[in-house]
């Protein structure tokens, strides 16, 4: 199996998720879950605009109402925003009404910037059949590479070479404007879209 890319059976279990996007080119999806947060949040959006790239961000609903400057960067930017619940909740340990209104906590505080988004990605990439149920008419975004960026064990070189090694047309790539993860995205995120770029790729915010 490539190193980071998703298993090809949950796919298959899961049809009705976004795993990759149609390949029309050589184009990727970068995505960034856990932001907005000052420090990694900035820097990814230095390092797009640095590549003249558009992403999407799965935003944390309580990190939009604390750092609302930084969403405000992220949408002037030009990019796609996605709901990633108010409280960063694992959908395999929370009962279904309280994950769907934490979904809804988060829809308002984006609402409050006049966002409207049917993105969505599960905190983990972990949710239940019942929750996807009450969830629908949404897009659930799952992925296709994942950087692992947020493995402390793991080093950033490794992360570097995993996430261009699966990386491929259509692609939706994770990383993560976080703390935890800032060491290892800082080191990749920059030199994944150089490699990519200088093969020919581009990188495109997801429809919202």
């Amino acid at each position: 199996m490539t190193p980071h890319r998703t298993p090809f059976f949950l796919p298959w279990l899961y049809p009705s998720l976004l795993w990759r996007m149609p390949v029309e080119d050589n184009s990727v999806y970068l995505t960034f879950d856990d932001g907005p947060v000052p420090g990694p949040t900035e820097f990814v959006l230095d390092t797009l605009r640095s590549h003249h790239a558009r992403a999407t961000f799965f935003c944390i609903g309580d990190n939009v109402r604390r750092y609302p400057h930084l969403f405000l960067n992220i949408l002037a930017g030009g990019h796609a925003v996605g709901n990633h619940t108010f409280h960063h909740l694992n959908g395999w340990h929370t009962l279904t009404g309280r994950y769907v209104r934490d979904v809804a906590d988060c829809d308002a505080i984006l609402g409050l910037h006049q966002v409207e988004t049917k993105l969505f990605r599960p905190p983990y990439g972990q949710i239940s059949r019942r929750q996807i149920r009450h969830l629908e008419g949404r897009s659930i975004v799952m992925w296709d590479v994942l950087s692992v960026d947020y493995n402390k064990r793991l080093s950033a070189e490794a992360c570097l070479r995993n996430t261009i090694r699966a990386a491929r047309p259509g692609s939706i790539i994770v990383f993560h404007d976080s703390y935890k993860a800032e060491k290892n995205m800082a080191y990749a995120l920059p030199r994944v879209m150089d490699h990519l770029g200088s093969s020919g790729f581009s990188f495109k915010a997801l429809p919202a």
